[in-house]
C-alpha cells in the first residue's frame, strides 16, 4: 500500500484512508454494473464493452496524470512500484483468469463486489478462488519453475521498446480511442442496431477524443521542472542577480570544529573525485545530481547552512545557484578550492622565528583545527555520505 498521508501524521491513518478509498471503489464498481455477470461477459460476446472502456479510461487517465505530475516536478516517479515480470507465470495465469472470467463471469475484484450485495454467484466465485489459492500453495514446489520462470524484472513498455514516456502516452491513448470507436461499432452490429450520431453527439465525441492528446502535449510544449531550473542557472541575467556569499578556509575550519552540527559541507565533485579525497565531515552531492528529488530536503531546509566546494570555483558557484532555484536554504561557497583548504589547514607552515605574534597564532589555530577535524572525521565516519530518506514504493494493486 502506498503512503497516503505524510508520515508525521502517523502511518496508522493510512488504513483509514485506504478503507474509505476501498468503499468508494466498491461503490463505483457496483454502480457501473460490475456486479452483474451479464455486463462483464458482454466483452467476450460483443454486446457490451463497458469493461474495456472503463479499464482503458482509468489507465489512460492515470498514465496522463503521472506523466504531467512527474514532468512538472510534483511527483517522484521513483515512488511508483512496477510489478516484476515473470513471463511464463503471467501467460499461464492470464489464460486461467481469462477462462475463469468467461466461465464464471467475474474477476476477483468484481466477485467481491457482487458478494457484498448478496449475490450467490459472487460468493461461489470467491469460494472457488480460495480453493485455487489452497491448491496453488499445496503444489507450489512443482509449479515454482513456471511461477518464477523467465524473470524480466520491473519492465516498462516504453523502456522495453525504447520509446519516450510521451510517445508511449500518445500511442496508448490512440489505441484506447480507436478501441472505443471500434467496440461501439461492434456492439451495434451484434445488437443489430443502426449506428447513428446526431451533430451534437459527434461534436462531443470529437472533443472527448482530442482532450487527452491536448494534456499529453502539455508535457511537450511546457518545459519540465528540471529544464526550467537548468535554463535559469544558464541565464546570464539570473547569474548576475545572485550574490555568492563566500567563506574562507580559516572560517570554515572554525565552523566545522565548533559548529559542525549547523553546517552541511557539500562536495559537488564527482563520486570518483570525492572518494579519492575530500574535506572532513563533507558529504557528496555531485552537481550533475542536484536536481534529483532525493537531495531536495538539503536545499529546502532552514536549520543548517549549506557550504559548497569543489576544485573549480565555477563549479561550486553553479551548484550554489542551482540550490537556490531548487530551494530556499542558506547557501555559502568556499572561497578557496578543496586543494587550497587542504594546503592551508592541513599543511600549515610553521612561521619563521622572527615572524610576528599574529602569524604564530594563525599557525597554532590551523594546526589545532587540522588535529580536531581529523578526530571529528574519525568519530563521524558515517557522515561521508548524505543521509537520504528511504524511498517507499507503493505496492499491490488490482489483479
Amino acid at each position: 500500500m502506498a503512503p497516503l498521508v505524510p508520515e508525521i501524521i502517523g502511518n496508522e491513518f493510512n488504513f483509514v484512508i485506504a478503507l474509505l478509498i476501498g468503499v468508494a471503489f466498491g461503490y463505483i464498481l457496483e454502480q457501473a454494473g460490475f456486479s452483474s455477470t451479464k455486463k462483464l461477459v458482454g466483452l467476450f460476446y460483443g454486446y457490451d464493452f463497458t469493461v474495456l472502456r472503463v479499464f482503458f479510461t482509468a489507465g489512460v487517465t492515470a498514465m496522463i496524470g503521472v506523466l504531467l505530475l512527474a514532468h512538472f516536478g510534483l511527483l517522484d516517479i521513483r515512488l511508483i512500484y512496477v510489478n516484476p515480470t515473470f513471463l511464463w507465470s503471467a501467460l499461464v495465469g492470464g489464460a486461467i483468469m481469462g477462462a475463469g472470467f468467461i466461465i464464471g463471469g467475474f474477476c476477483p475484484g468484481t466477485s467481491v463486489c457482487a458478494a457484498s450485495i448478496g449475490k450467490l454467484d459472487g460468493w461461489a466465485f470467491i469460494f472457488g478462488s480460495l480453493i485455487g489459492i489452497l491448491a496453488f500453495a499445496e503444489f507450489y514446489p512443482i509449479l515454482e519453475p513456471i511461477y518464477l520462470g523467465k524473470a524480466m524484472g520491473p519492465v516498462r513498455i516504453d523502456v522495453f521498446f525504447g520509446l519516450s514516456p510521451v510517445a508511449w502516452a500518445f500511442i496508448l491513448t490512440a489505441i484506447a480511442i480507436l478501441a472505443f470507436y471500434g467496440t461501439t461499432w461492434v456492439e451495434y452490429r451484434v445488437r443489430k442496431k443502426q449506428l447513428k450520431f446526431s451533430p451534437l453527439t459527434m461534436r462531443r465525441t470529437y472533443l472527448v477524443s482530442v482532450v487527452p492528446f491536448v494534456f499529453i502535449l502539455l508535457a511537450v510544449v511546457i518545459p519540465s521542472r528540471n529544464d526550467r531550473i537548468q535554463k535559469q542557472v544558464a541565464d546570464k541575467k539570473e547569474q548576475g542577480k545572485c550574490v555568492f556569499k563566500e567563506i574562507s578556509a580559516d572560517k570554515l575550519a572554525d565552523e566545522l570544529v565548533n559548529n559542525y552540527y549547523k553546517v552541511n559541507l557539500i562536495d559537488v565533485r564527482t563520486k570518483e573525485e570525492f572518494e579519492s579525497g575530500h574535506l572532513p565531515l563533507a558529504i557528496n552531492i555531485p552537481l550533475s545530481e542536484f536536481l534529483d528529488r532525493k537531495y531536495e530536503d538539503y536545499f529546502k531546509q532552514k536549520h543548517k547552512t549549506n557550504i559548497f566546494y569543489s576544485n573549480d570555483s565555477t563549479t561550486h558557484k553553479e551548484a550554489c545557484l542551482t540550490a537556490q532555484f531548487v530551494g530556499k536554504s542558506n547557501n555559502l561557497i568556499l572561497k578557496e578550492t578543496a586543494d587550497d583548504f587542504e594546503r592551508i589547514i592541513f599543511h600549515a607552515q610553521k612561521p619563521e622565528p622572527l615572524a610576528g605574534k599574529e602569524a604564530y597564532e594563525e599557525y597554532l589555530f590551523r594546526s589545532g583545527a587540522a588535529r580536531k577535524l581529523t578526530e571529528l572525521q574519525t568519530a563521524f565516519e558515517n557522515l561521508n555520505k548524505p543521509v537520504i530518506k528511504e524511498v517507499i514504493k507503493a505496492t499491490g494493486g488490482c489483479s
